[in-house]
């Protein structure tokens, strides 16, 4: 690392730090900058690599050299998380090794601070394991979704993840629960995906044949009045995969106010029902390098099973809690 004056800094990226998108590199590294101000310093250019602008996807390569602007970070203390948020997410850890953390994520807890939230849950492990050289999301969950969620411990680790994930070799399950009597299954919804940001700034996915592959697929695990639980398998992992296409098959997820329907909406709110009905239930996959197989469970939450009940579903606690 070279000082330049001014306090701006040119840091040589290393063989373990190669891979990955310069975005993700810098919100690691300037931990206690708001997420908007990494990324207004990408589109302004003050982040350049061998002297060039850059893309917040750029992925950097061993030997780059990334010149870092002087950066204000807030003051340590206004960004420490609650201690209860700390206490629910160190209960919350359903396996944890060397390499990997598996969390069952609470539903309405982002993964990450940003869009006027000062931390998720990557800033609340951090601040569990202030020793912990590396944590970092393998992948994400949205705010409203519960379950399971992997956390690399080692950059190694976190390359050799996203490569299984890109091979399909990471089995992600789900439950969700969907309006009407859903076909016998599997049932599988094989429509492409393309993203939008509209004029007010709200991200929405639509089936289009512009968009990229995704398949899906639903096998119905309990059936109840004008209702499915389903199990859900992610074959590819694009945004909103579950939500669009259930929708798209007819069978929007209950609490979905953005792709789903507002009478059965509505209807499950009388349930008790306050939320999103979609739980990363399982995850299993086996660690290149003859690590173990892995596979972990995340029961449904309290909440939901409740609602199950009300439905009918006599069964529900003992099958998926």
């Amino acid at each position: 690392m070279e000082n330049t004056g001014k306090g701006v800094q040119i840091l040589e990226i290393t063989e373990d730090q190669a891979g990955q998108r310069v975005d993700n590199f810098l919100l690691a590294r300037l931990k206690g900058v708001p997420r908007s101000h990494v990324y207004r310093i990408l589109r302004r250019g003050e982040v350049r690599v061998n002297r060039g602008r850059i893309k917040p996807h750029y992925r950097l390569r061993a030997g780059d050299r990334l010149r870092l602007p002087p950066v204000r970070r807030r003051e340590a203390g206004t960004l420490r998380p609650p201690a209860a948020l700390l206490e629910r997410l160190e209960r919350a850890i359903l396996y944890e090794d060397e390499r990997l953390l598996v969390l069952d994520k609470p539903a309405g807890v982002a993964v990450h601070g940003g869009s006027g939230l000062s931390f998720g849950v990557i800033e609340a492990l951090r601040a569990l394991r202030p020793g912990a050289p590396y944590l970092e999301l393998v992948h994400r969950l949205d705010r409203d979704t519960s379950g399971c969620l992997l956390v690399a411990k080692r950059r190694s680790a976190l390359r050799a993840l996203h490569g299984l994930l890109r091979e399909g070799r990471v089995d992600k399950r789900y439950l969700a629960l969907v309006r009407g009597a859903w076909p016998g299954g599997p049932h599988r919804v094989d429509v492409p995906l393309r993203k939008n940001v509209l004029a007010s700034g709200e991200r929405v996915v639509r089936v289009s044949e512009a968009g990229k592959a995704a398949q899906t697929e639903f096998t119905a695990r309990w059936t109840g009045e004008d209702v499915t639980l389903v199990e859900v398998r992610l074959l590819t992992g694009r945004t909103h995969q579950i939500r669009v296409h259930a929708a798209h098959a007819g069978h929007p997820l209950a609490g979905d106010e953005r792709y789903g329907d507002a009478a059965f909406n509505r209807a499950l709110r009388r349930a008790g029902l306050r939320r999103l009905f979609l739980h990363a239930w399982s995850v299993a996959l086996e660690m290149p390098g003859g690590g173990p197989h892995l596979q972990v469970t995340a029961p449904l939450p309290a909440d939901l099973l409740a609602v199950l009940e009300r439905l009918g579903c006599m069964t529900c606690k003992t099958d998926f809690g």
